[in-house]
């Protein structure tokens, strides 16, 4: 993958400051490939499992289900924890510097640290893990100007290729526990196939005029596309992007005529561009709830069943069909109606 380097950007800066400013970032880089390149090769740690360091709090779910005691899984962003704006800090750097292997999104979602990610990746093995995905499979809508959406969490199946990528790089550097994290993958995968069956039966309870599901940016459109819901976001791909009064106005216009009964807050992205929707269909006699928040960009609490990747998808999916179909016979995120099988916590020992 090529990263966009931060140092194309030092044209940004202007007047007086420009340069130093310019130079700063440009010793900062430097610094960061310094401290990446003098660790030599990763130690194993102390408590004899290996350290496996993933950027998002999904990816290292699916690090920790399957790497189970082998593996001492930690993720640099945790609750919300907003990917596409996050710069690595010295102390992360130091943390990939010493991991077996790194996991991280790709498809521009960390846009931020892409150099730190570049330099990491000819001395550690670092896997884009959405980018071993056919890109046949991955939505490429005109308004992302050419680049690929990467919020492929968001479609279960695309998530077990995830998975599997997982899988056969933690066997690719512990050759040793390959019967370990097989037998793992193979539950994991099954709980995933559940889960995405289940998604698509409780998105058929909302009536097939209100399917339309509006957020804060465009983060949901494998979502809609794999369970059969129209989507539609403020913002765009990445929150580094403005939402226009014209975007707001256009989706006011949209509520309105639709009579869509809630939009959605999304945990890791300010609710402002959400609320002036509700004030611009209340301006006009519609009254627009707040249906909830979902978890978009990054997973709920430690400990929580939001801070698994199947409880997310279960509270989101929950969250969306409870708001858009009243009485339809929508189930708590805690209620018996989830997947069996899906875990209510995270494993003891993980650390993110």
């Amino acid at each position: 993958m090529t990263h966009r380097s931060s140092s194309r950007n030092l044209g940004r800066f202007t007047g007086p400051a420009g340069p130093l400013l310019g130079l700063a970032l440009a010793l900062l880089v430097a610094c960061f490939a310094a401290m990446v390149g003098s660790c030599g090769q990763a130690p194993a740690p102390q408590n004899g499992r290996l350290l496996v360091v993933s950027t998002t709090g999904m990816i290292n779910d699916v690090v920790r289900s399957i790497g189970g005691e082998r593996v001492d899984a930690r993720a640099l962003m945790g609750e919300g924890v907003d990917p596409h704006l996050y710069k690595a800090t010295p102390g992360d750097v130091r943390l990939l510097s010493g991991a077996a292997v790194v996991f991280y999104n790709g498809l521009h979602l960390e846009g931020r640290m892409g150099d730190v990610l570049e330099n990491l990746a000819s001395r550690r093995p670092v896997v884009a893990v959405a980018e071993a995905i056919d890109p046949a499979r991955l939505r490429s809508p005109p308004e992302f100007e050419g680049h690929p959406d990467p919020h492929v969490w968001f479609d279960v199946e695309l998530w077990s290729d995830v998975a599997r990528t997982v899988r056969d790089a933690l066997v690719k550097i512990d050759p040793a526990g390959k019967d370990a994290y097989a037998a793992a993958a193979e539950q994991y995968l099954a709980r995933l196939d559940e889960l995405h069956t289940w998604c698509r039966e409780q998105i058929q309870r909302i009536p097939e005029p209100s399917r339309l599901l509006i957020t804060a940016h465009d983060a949901f459109g494998y979502f809609g596309r794999a369970y059969g819901l129209e989507v539609m976001g403020i913002q765009g791909i990445s929150t580094d992007s403005e939402a226009s009064l014209r975007d707001i106005a256009h989706l006011v216009d949209i509520l309105v005529e639709r009579k869509v009964p809630a939009v959605f807050v999304e945990s890791s992205v300010p609710r402002k561009t959400i609320d002036a929707l509700v004030e611009g269909c209340k301006a006009r006699g519609h009254a627009v709830a707040i249906g909830g928040e979902l978890f978009s960009d990054a997973m709920g609490p430690d400990g929580g069943e939001t801070g698994t990747y199947i409880g997310m998808v279960r509270h989101n999916v929950n969250t969306i069909v409870h708001a858009l179909a009243p009485g339809g016979g929508a189930t708590s995120p805690a209620s018996e109606g989830a997947p069996s099988g899906a875990p209510d916590a995270q494993p003891a020992g993980t650390a993110r």
